[in-house]
């Protein structure tokens, strides 16, 4: 792991096991980590010691550091000679803003590397028991974010997001998910379409809620779900209850005894 260097990191969606073997081993190495809100508590308690720790998260109308001042620090830190690992949730060319900042170092010739990992839509649905593609039921995936710009409103031609074999996953969308849900509707999309939320999903905090893309706000709402949580609509939702396999808190006993040794 040379010096002066800046690892773009995909963290996975929180479950340390589902980090790659090379994320591991640069986390481990590194001799700075600038991450995100997303990355989990038990990912950063495999942060050595040893190593500077720079939160950059960011939440709805709260930015600690601005995407622009991001930037600049990987450019100094790299500068400065140290091992940097930018560590993000999910994949960093995923809705991480991961390409702003690679452009940002290649722009001023700074050394990187991106090193991908399971975005949430793969890793949250699978850990509520969510396919995403399922035969007689979706042979196609959809990515989209739940707010724009400036965390404004999105804004979608929404008869393009209305297809009966395809698995919608929305991004960032709880603040946004009763205007998304009227918009689908108002399209064209079943009231009764399976829908699913997802809040902190593949961590020992996952919590779910399954209904209908009508009723999916009001569910959210009385669960009081906060970000980050993950939308999923589609046919597949439908088998969560038959295949939901995973206990929350497997993550926290598995992290323990990994400290621990």
């Amino acid at each position: 792991m040379p010096k002066g260097c800046v690892y773009l990191v995909g963290a996975g969606p929180g479950d340390p096991d589902l980090l790659t073997v090379k994320a591991a081993r640069l986390i481990r190495d590194a001799e700075v980590v600038v991450f995100d809100r997303l990355v989990s508590k038990e990912i950063q308690t495999l942060i050595p010691p040893g190593a500077t720790r720079i939160f950059a998260g960011k939440e709805p109308g709260r930015h600690p550091l601005r995407q622009e001042e991001i930037n600049d620090l990987l450019v100094r830190l790299a500068r400065s000679g140290r091992r940097v690992v930018r560590l993000k949730g999910g994949d960093p060319f995923v809705f991480g803003r991961g390409g702003e900042e690679a452009e940002c170092l290649a722009k001023y010739h700074v050394p990187f590397e991106v090193v991908p990992g399971i975005t949430a839509a793969s890793g949250c649905s699978a850990y509520a028991g969510i396919p995403l593609t399922h035969r007689g039921m979706a042979n196609a995936v959809r990515l989209i974010t739940g707010h724009g710009k400036e965390d404004a409103a999105p804004e979608y031609d929404w008869e393009t997001l209305v297809a009966p074999d395809c698995t919608l996953v929305v991004y960032m969308g709880l603040g946004a998910l009763e205007r998304i849900a009227t918009s689908l509707i108002a399209a064209g999309m079943p009231a009764d379409t399976p829908a699913a939320a997802i809040e902190n999903g593949a961590t020992s905090a996952q919590r779910r809620v399954i209904g209908s893309v009508a009723d999916l706000p009001r569910r959210v709402r009385a669960s009081q779900f906060v970000p980050p949580t993950l939308i999923v609509i589609g046919k597949v939702v439908a088998l969560a209850d038959m295949l939901n396999w995973f206990d929350p808190a497997s993550v926290q006993e598995r992290v323990g005894a990994h400290v621990a040794a």
